[in-house]
């Protein structure tokens, strides 16, 4: 009976483990549901979030585009975040867009990653 059970556990874990034991589980929590959420730099100071969702819509539906803006004056930081329903659309976005012109400026585009403040308050 130890003998089956012992089968059955090391067919689980061949089963249930990923093949690179080195990766830490906190690595899946944070990889998902970020990667739909695209950082956008080099934003035009005249960029609107409306222009911003125009320019990136082409490539899926845009759920939210966010430009940074300085608190006390409220002119823009020149990044922002575009935030689209799937990861596949924004790849895509990501693909296409990163080096284009948004409003007369070339963008820089990658993945947005986690604010790293609300990570360390996790556990």
């Amino acid at each position: 009976m130890a003998a089956s059970l012992r089968e059955m556990s090391k067919s689980f874990l061949r089963h249930t483990s990923h093949p690179n034991p080195y990766i830490p589980p906190a690595h899946f929590l944070f990889s998902r549901g970020f990667s739909s959420k695209l950082l956008v730099k080099g934003i035009s100071f005249t960029s609107t979030e409306e222009s911003l969702t125009q320019a990136f819509s082409p490539f899926g539906k845009v759920l939210d585009a966010n430009i940074v803006r300085n608190k006390v004056t409220n002119k823009s930081k020149g990044f922002g975040y575009v935030t689209f329903e799937t990861e596949e659309d924004a790849e895509k976005a990501l693909v296409n867009m990163n080096g284009k012109m948004v409003d007369q400026r070339v963008v820089l585009v990658d993945k947005a990653w986690p604010d790293n403040r609300k990570a360390k308050n996790v556990g």
